[in-house]
């Protein structure tokens, strides 16, 4: 298999301590569905947990699920160890229960895009595949 047919490897994360991941579970099947290979975290990962999974399972990207209102401390908490790991190339992005004037500042904190509540499971898919690519490093 080429690079370019390699399927997009997708961290699915649920950071803090919120217990409900109902919607990372249909985003993790969504994506799942529309061909990329996923990989779910479960429930209650810190920052450290979710960075440590991504590098162990070489993914193009990350995308997290909030409910709890922590995303202005854990999501920035995230893309912060990333970079610190040398992981500028993995894309990042994030949904759930946020509200829309807390998203410009979670884009300068690197998350790609945030996808809030109503947001079509096609519209994350179709996101992906427009801004995601696979990354030499996982090729």
């Amino acid at each position: 298999m080429t690079e370019s047919q390699r399927p997009l490897r997708i961290l699915v994360a649920k950071p803090g301590l919120d217990g409900h991941d109902r919607g990372a579970k249909i985003i993790a099947r969504a994506l799942r569905d529309a061909g990329f290979e996923v990989i779910y975290t479960g429930l209650h990962q810190t920052p450290e947990m979710i960075v440590a999974a991504a590098l162990q399972e070489d993914v193009d990207a990350v995308g997290m699920s909030i409910m709890s209102g922590a995303h202005m401390t854990l999501f920035p908490a995230v893309t912060d160890l990333m970079k610190q790991k040398q992981m500028d190339d993995v894309v990042v992005f994030g949904g759930g229960i946020i509200p829309q004037d807390d998203v410009p500042r979670l884009k300068e904190h690197g998350i790609a895009e945030v996808f809030l509540p109503g947001t079509a499971t096609q519209a994350v898919v179709d996101w992906i595949r427009a801004h995601v690519h696979p990354r030499a490093a996982a090729a």
